[in-house]
This record gives C-alpha cells, sequence and structure tokens, in this order.
C-alpha cells in the first residue's frame, strides 16, 4: 500500500511532538516534513527527547510540496496567519488543532469550509471533509459528558462544571502558572465561567438540543501533573442511573474510544491513551458524570490522528491503539 505523505507545521510544540510519536507508528503514513522555523535543520529528536533512535527526521522551515495531508500544530490565530500567507493547493487535506476555525461564524477561509473534528458528534461529517478544525482538550472532555443528554433532549437545566488540567495544556512556552517552583504542589482556578472552549461546547449543544438555552458553568483549574483532564459535571436529571447508564452505553455503542465505567476511575487510566472514560453517579436529583481524558493524545494530537483516519476512509483506531501507564 502506498502511504500517504504528511506534513506538519509548529513540530517543536506538545502537540506536534504527540502527533510525530504517534505517525511514526502509524502503518500508513509517512511523515515527509515538519516545520518549526526556530529549530530548522536540527534532528527533530533534539527537541523531542523521547524519539532519539526513533527517527532522524529534521525540522524544516518550508512544506514539501508533495504533501497530501497537512496537520497545523501552531498557536490559536496563527493557523489562519499560515493559510493566509501559503498557497496550500485545494486537494490538501488540512486539520487543524488551533481553535481558528473551530466557530461556525469563523469556519470559513476562501473555498475551505473546516468542519467541526468531534468524531462523537459528526463522524460522517468528517469522513467527507476536506478540512478539520480539531476541538479543543477541555472541549472535548466536557462535550462527551453532555451528548448523550442533550441528544435525548434531556439538559433543561443550568449545567455545573469543574475540571482540572496538567501542565501541558498550557503549552510549551514559558510563563508564570507553569514554572514547576510555582505549580509543583499547587491548584489554582482561572477563566472561571468564560473559559474560551464554552463556545465550542455551546455550538455542539444546540447542535443536538436547539431548545437549550442554560448556563453551563465551568470551573477550570490547574493541576500539578503533566497530562490528562478530569472532569466532574452534574445536572438536575430525573432518570434514575440504570437509565443514565443505558443512556451512555446507546449513544457511544459505536465509538470505540469512549469508554463507560460502572466502577469509580481515576485519572491515570487515560493518560497517554485516545480513550475518553466516564463514570455515572446518581445522588437525589443530580446526575454526576465524570469524565477523563489526555489533553495531549483526545484532546489534541490522538484525535486530530483519528480524524484523519475517518477522513482517509481507514479504521478509526489504526495507529491509536495506546496503552495507559496506570503504575
Amino acid at each position: 500500500m502506498k502511504k500517504i505523505r504528511i506534513g506538519i507545521v509548529g513540530g517543536a510544540g506538545y502537540t506536534g511532538g504527540e502527533l510525530i510519536r504517534l505517525l511514526l507508528l502509524h502503518p500508513f503514513v509517512e511523515i515527509t516534513g515538519v516545520v518549526s522555523t526556530s529549530h530548522a535543520h536540527q534532528p527533530v529528536y533534539s527537541v523531542h527527547t523521547d524519539l532519539i533512535g526513533d527517527t532522524d527526521l529534521k525540522f524544516t522551515d518550508t512544506l514539501p510540496a508533495d504533501i497530501e495531508v497537512l496537520f497545523l500544530c501552531v498557536a490559536h490565530g496563527e493557523a489562519i496567519k499560515f493559510l493566509q500567507q501559503n498557497n496550500i493547493a485545494e486537494h490538501i487535506r488540512i486539520i487543524d488543532l488551533s481553535q481558528d476555525f473551530r466557530l461556525q461564524a469563523t469556519n470559513e477561509l476562501g473555498a475551505r469550509k473546516f468542519i467541526y473534528g468531534l468524531p462523537e458528534l459528526q463522524r460522517e461529517q468528517i469522513k467527507s471533509a476536506t478540512n478539520i478544525a480539531n476541538p479543543g482538550c477541555f472541549a472535548t472532555c466536557l462535550q462527551l459528558a453532555l451528548l448523550p443528554l442533550a441528544a435525548s433532549n434531556l439538559l433543561n437545566d443550568e449545567v455545573h462544571v469543574q475540571a482540572t488540567t496538567g501542565a501541558t495544556g498550557a503549552g510549551q512556552s514559558l510563563s508564570a502558572t507553569s514554572h514547576f517552583a510555582w505549580r509543583n504542589n499547587n491548584l489554582s482556578a482561572y477563566k472561571a465561567f468564560e473559559h474560551q472552549h464554552l463556545l465550542e461546547i455551546s455550538q455542539s449543544i444546540h447542535q443536538l438540543q436547539p431548545s437549550f438555552d442554560q448556563h453551563i458553568n465551568f470551573i477550570p483549574q490547574r493541576g500539578n501533573f503533566s497530562r490528562g483532564i478530569f472532569a466532574s459535571t452534574y445536572v438536575n436529571s430525573k432518570l434514575s442511573l440504570n437509565e443514565a447508564y443505558t443512556l451512555f452505553d446507546e449513544y457511544y455503542s459505536t465509538h470505540p474510544f469512549v469508554v463507560i465505567s460502572k466502577e469509580n476511575i481515576d485519572l491515570k487510566q487515560v493518560v497517554n491513551t485516545n480513550k475518553c472514560v466516564m463514570y455515572l453517579e446518581h445522588h437525589h436529583d443530580k446526575l454526576w458524570i465524570v469524565s477523563m481524558i489526555d489533553n495531549l493524545l483526545k484532546g489534541a494530537s490522538g484525535q486530530a490522528v483519528q480524524n484523519m483516519n475517518l477522513m482517509l476512509d481507514w479504521p478509526e483506531t489504526t495507529g491509536l491503539k495506546l496503552k495507559a501507564s496506570a503504575f
């Protein structure tokens, strides 16, 4: 089988490094160019030291002309600039990991229209798409907790969410809140009630339940660990616990990366995987949903590969059968 040629822009960051790691092991693709202007001509493993011995690829400052799929792993606002400044042929499939094209109001650039790439929401649209806007990490974790309820028109009150993310969620650039001395043995909240991923979440909920007009009260937190998101969501619900489990099991029955657990869960079960694992409890009139993902995999690069698999009509799990390190 002839391998598909892959180009990556922004290859020196966390999501770029995870994407390279995944694609090196993918049986149907070949990475032909990894662009990083700040590290051009240096070995990829000089930045992503976990790849030493796995590849002789070097960063470049330009894309090869013969790529068939392009991944944009650049900062928010930079994807649209890159596409405006570079003539990318229309036949090249693009998967953008920034937030530039996720919302319906901003999902077009010239003749290119980007499809929101949450497979558990719109797998069929992704299969026929040429351009994908990969969802945000918090947005993925929270939406997966709410989609079954929205699909059955059962979100009829406010939603309350508290979610903690690892330090890699802030990206590789240094900041005051990513230094070890500050982050270690610490916990903090930020962007309470106004995180940018709320726009994605609301858009998807309205797609399934147009009548939803309640607040999603979201408190994001910074945790003192490297990777993963642990989200705790509760809503008013008349469903019994058994009814809730049946609803979630049925909604996700054909989606290979969502696992519904009957036992309480912990974050190590998803770190280094493309899974979302969920657990439910019912207390009085409240349904409590715990959802967990790896922010760099199901929340970014793993989901990007999942979308590529769907676009190219490959098995959805190709290159993504990853095992967590639970100890």
